[in-house]
């Protein structure tokens, strides 16, 4: 005969041999005095569903009949009384027909002494420790494919996604580690016309392509006009913080770049297109660098509004990091990046996909699964950057973005 348990508030309490027979053998609950143990709702009902208790009497049943109830009444029950127990409960069996001890991540259960943030529900610990060792090897967030995920603090968590058919996929998200090794210094002065949505630097040098993987030359058959490079609004912003870019001639910005300041009045610095035709850059003290940057950053702001400064920030990060970041069009993305180019006749497999959210962005579990199934379709490991805008508020540039104002995270499928 199999020992029953009875529930007192959120925990079952199961005596005679409880401690042995569970706690020491196999890991379920925590200790009490003598040889009783508690055991949390979820761990009860994976006892009751492999029959290894043979009911609970349950303290708030609407009856006064004591007859322990056995694993669809307790499952019902604690569905109504405690938060996604369901989804908590298919996550839980799930992991321990996988062979993983696990707690709850709560005081007093055992796993509510891991280094954990409030967001875990469960911890499972390494294969062939117990919960009294300690050795955490996954901290779960257990989540339905509806339910919003805040993207900051998950960082070396499990995420656990329960879809409408209690199919379980679960992705591992951690801080990666990005090292380019593409050794190149552009020059010290370029000069380009600035457009409706990118910039053209005529008698580009033909380093600052084929080794810098700046822009997309201009070419065709027979091309008359050698060495003009098109430069993407973030590449002439970025050169431009550095002191390299100067522009020559900022064009009015045309219909098509106008989708979100819904005209091409430059108000960051001294660019203001107002007559509707080209405005050349003054050769006096005016033609600073300085100026060069809040005219590109301007012309981004009115193309996208404050993504712009959020995609720069990111996009100076990862050159700051000897990468080189590219568009992620074809692919969804905001990025793919080069850790190490050489020469582009012989570019390597771009290695991620770069998506820029704000700090505090939440995932969609849908929308999430799709990313990571794409990249991995195509062999690149998916990161997010939470990027506030970098320093643009401070200096109304877009200069400032740095690694400080970016958290980085990497979320790729796991099987436990």
């Amino acid at each position: 005969m199999q020992p029953t348990g009875d529930l007192r508030g959120d925990a079952v309490h199961v005596g005679g041999d409880a401690r042995q027979r569970f706690f020491d053998s196999r890991g379920y609950g925590r200790p009490l005095e003598g040889n009783s143990i508690a055991l949390s709702r979820v761990e009860a009902a994976h006892l009751l569903f492999r029959g290894d208790l043979s009911g609970v009497a349950l303290s708030d049943a609407e009856s006064d009949d004591p007859t322990p109830v056995g694993f669809e009444r307790f499952f019902v029950d604690s569905a109504a009384a405690v938060d996604r127990f369901a989804v908590r409960y298919l996550v839980y069996s799930d992991l321990r027909d996988r062979g993983f001890y696990l707690s709850p991540a709560r005081d007093p259960w055992p796993g509510g002494d891991a280094d954990v943030s409030d967001a875990v529900d469960l911890v499972a610990y390494e294969r062939g420790s117990t919960p009294d060792t300690g050795n955490v090897h996954y901290a779960i967030r257990v989540v339905g494919e509806r339910e919003p995920v805040p993207a900051s603090g998950l960082a070396g968590r499990t995420l656990a996604v329960v879809d409408e058919e209690s199919d379980i996929t679960y992705f591992g998200v951690e801080h990666p580690e990005i090292e380019g090794g593409t050794d190149y210094e552009p020059p010290e002065t370029l000069r380009g016309v600035l457009l409706s949505d990118r910039v053209v630097v005529w008698g580009a040098p033909p380093a600052l392509y084929e080794h810098g993987f700046y822009g997309q030359p201009l070419t065709g058959r027979a091309a008359a006009v050698e060495n003009a490079l098109q430069l993407s609004l973030l590449e002439a912003a970025s050169l431009a913080a550095d002191g390299v870019l100067h522009l020559d001639e900022v064009v009015a910005a045309g219909d098509g770049a106008a989708g979100v300041g819904g005209g091409a009045s430059n108000g960051a610095g001294g660019a203001n297109n107002g007559s509707g035709g080209a405005n050349n850059v003054d050769d006096g003290e005016d033609d600073t660098s300085e100026n060069d940057l809040a005219a590109v950053v301007a012309r981004g702001r009115t193309v996208e509004g404050d993504r712009f400064d959020r995609r720069l920030a990111t996009y100076r990060d990862l050159r700051g990091r000897d990468a080189v970041p590219k568009t992620g069009f074809k692919f969804g993305a905001d990025f793919r990046t080069y850790l190490d180019v050489e020469t582009v006749a012989d570019l390597p497999h771009s290695e991620h996909l770069v998506r820029v959210v704000e700090p505090d962005h939440a995932f969609a579990p849908r929308e999430l699964s799709l990313d990571v199934r794409l990249a991995g379709g195509v062999r690149k490991e998916l990161l997010f950057a939470l990027t506030g805008g970098g320093g643009s508020e401070a200096d109304d540039d877009g200069s400032d973005g740095n690694a400080a104002d970016i958290e980085w995270l990497s979320v790729g499928r796991l099987t436990p």
